[in-house]
């Protein structure tokens, strides 16, 4: 297995802890009675902090974790895999990794020079996949 690939396995890992991390949370603050229903009625409590940001870092990782996981098997398929690939991939890993705490503990500005980190890795990715294009077959020309 390749690090791009041992990087998308990292970060598939990763959103299942992060599906469940909400999920416990979401019990602990409206109780298990609540969140077996079909909840049709509002919660009886707000949710708590730590629940809105395990939620919307959740939601984060889902928008650019299928990206990621498509260009590591793109890289790994086309055979592209460079040193600049596996640096990206394992940058963003690590962006991802880090970004989970400091969303959940609220810490603004460390946060957004994460999640920014994990994109640059994540358009490095991107761009190392089209440079593997031979554009001449793919245009038939």
């Amino acid at each position: 297995m390749n690090t791009e690939l041992a990087a998308a396995a990292i970060i598939a890992a990763l959103g299942l802890v992060q599906v469940l991390l909400p999920a416990i949370e979401y019990r602990r603050v409206h109780g298990i009675a609540y969140a077996n229903t079909a909840r049709d009625a509002p919660p009886p409590r707000p949710d708590s902090r730590l629940l809105g940001r395990l939620s919307r870092a959740q939601a984060n990782l889902m928008e650019t974790a299928p990206y990621f996981i498509a260009l590591a098997l793109i890289i790994t398929v086309a055979g592209s895999s460079s040193s600049m690939t596996r640096i990206a991939a394992l940058v963003f890993v690590a962006a991802r990794l880090i970004y989970l705490p400091l969303y959940a503990f609220g810490t603004p500005y460390a946060r957004g020079l994460v999640w920014t980190i994990s994109y640059g890795a994540l358009f490095a990715l991107a761009a190392g996949a089209l440079a593997a294009i031979n554009w001449a077959y793919v245009l038939q020309i």
